[in-house]
């Protein structure tokens, strides 16, 4: 759990100065918000491990913060829609456990709670969604392919990348120390039956590698002359 950032939303202050700093004591790194729309505003620049989320604040309720999270349009919304959520409620009928996990949290901690009790939930849905997450993502270094979410990103830095952009990425990032041959790349990514003379491979590795040397000190494709293309980590 070293090292994982969580977004508290919750508009008790005493519950919220408590939670961070507790939390960060367990060597998290927090993120506070006292109402809903601060909790989508801090969604909308960061990218918490996992949210903590009350279900009763002041503008918006837990759950509708829940369900926009769970609704994300992935070229509108910045936020993940598969982002961890642990609700938080003094509503301990097993209606609104119920209500709860259904408009898609990960789990509901009705108040008061024991904190080692909630310490072991969040470890619990952080290494569940770990699992989950290695199982279809490919890394390379500080480079990360979601091939169920098509989401690239570079030291946790989200990349936006077309859709032939990705497949040439996530077909490099297969096999990350092999070099492709121009041909296959064709064949693989484009279909191409016979490649003959065309520029489509170059001029989309070349703009991949421009957006993804923004995020780091290299563009991570590298052209082997004469042969075709592979990864390959920033010195």
């Amino acid at each position: 759990m070293a090292e994982s950032t969580v977004l508290v939303v919750d508009d008790e202050p005493l519950i919220l100065e408590f939670l961070a700093e507790n939390l960060r004591e367990d060597d998290f790194t927090v993120l506070t918000a006292a109402s809903g729309g601060e909790a989508m505003d801090a969604l909308a620049v960061s990218r918490p491990d996992v949210v903590l989320l009350d279900v009763v604040l002041p503008d918006m309720s837990g759950y509708d913060v829940c369900r926009r999270v769970r609704q994300a349009d992935s070229v509108n919304d910045p936020w993940d829609p598969d982002l961890p959520i642990i609700m938080l409620s003094a509503k301990a009928e097993h209606t609104d456990r119920v209500r709860g996990l259904n408009r898609g949290a990960d789990d509901y901690v009705t108040k008061p709670f024991h904190y080692p009790e909630l310490l072991a939930r969040i470890g619990a849905v952080l290494k569940r969604v770990s699992r989950a997450r290695d199982a279809h993502e490919l890394k390379y270094g500080e480079l990360a392919v979601n091939m169920l979410s098509r989401e690239v990103t570079v030291a946790g830095m989200r990349v936006e990348v077309s859709a032939k952009e990705f497949a040439l990425l996530a077909t490099l990032a297969a096999d990350p120390e092999r070099v492709f041959t121009k041909r296959e790349l064709l064949q693989m990514v484009w279909d191409f039956r016979s490649p003959g003379r065309t520029r489509t491979l170059d001029s989309h590795a070349s703009r991949l590698r421009q957006k993804l040397v923004r995020h780091s000190d290299a563009g991570w494709i590298a052209n082997v002359w004469g042969v075709g293309y592979r990864l390959c980590r920033p010195e």
